[in-house]
């Protein structure tokens, strides 16, 4: 099984609001960088894209050592998965009556990640954002571009944009 390094990042300008995600795939000296965003989004959907988009990058199973520097899709990706889909994607109600459920945030995204994850073997690497890690800083620069390039467009369209 081939052995990738998969970085990822979302922004967002404003929250919600327009969006980006970008993802970069490295493979031995191999290296693929995709982009795209949203006009009106969340950064959490922007962060979860960013590994959705980097997952369907691959073209078979692989060891995949996904860096983020979200704790959101790295815990959700190694950990609370497994739980949100014995439930059904839902979970405790945050508010309300006592044993009430909700569905999860972002539950359409993270279903997806879930089918994609099933296919590769995943180990999760959560890296400071903003801390000097080389990829996770380009990332970051993918992202936020998008994320400006979307807020310009949110003037005349809302049609999501793709880059690899």
């Amino acid at each position: 099984m081939k052995q990738v390094t998969l970085i990822t990042d979302g922004a967002c300008v404003g929250n919600p609001g327009p969006g980006g995600w970008a993802f970069i795939l490295r493979y031995g000296e191999r290296c693929k960088e995709g982009s795209g965003g949203t006009c009106d989004t969340t950064n959490n959907r922007m962060e979860i894209t960013a590994a959705i988009e980097g997952l369907k990058a691959l073209k078979e199973p692989c060891e995949v050592l996904l860096i983020s520097d979200s704790q959101y899709v790295i815990k959700g990706l190694m950990t609370w998965r497994f739980g949100w889909r014995k439930k059904g994607w839902m979970r405790k109600a945050k508010e309300g009556m006592k044993g009430e459920r909700e569905p999860v945030p972002n539950a359409d995204l993270w279903q997806e990640l879930d089918v994609l994850a099933e296919t590769h073997t995943i180990r999760g690497e959560w890296v400071r954002g903003h801390s000097g890690h080389a990829d996770n800083e380009r990332c970051d620069q993918l992202a936020e571009a998008e994320a400006g390039r979307q807020a310009e467009l949110r003037k005349g369209s809302s049609r999501p944009t793709i880059k690899v």
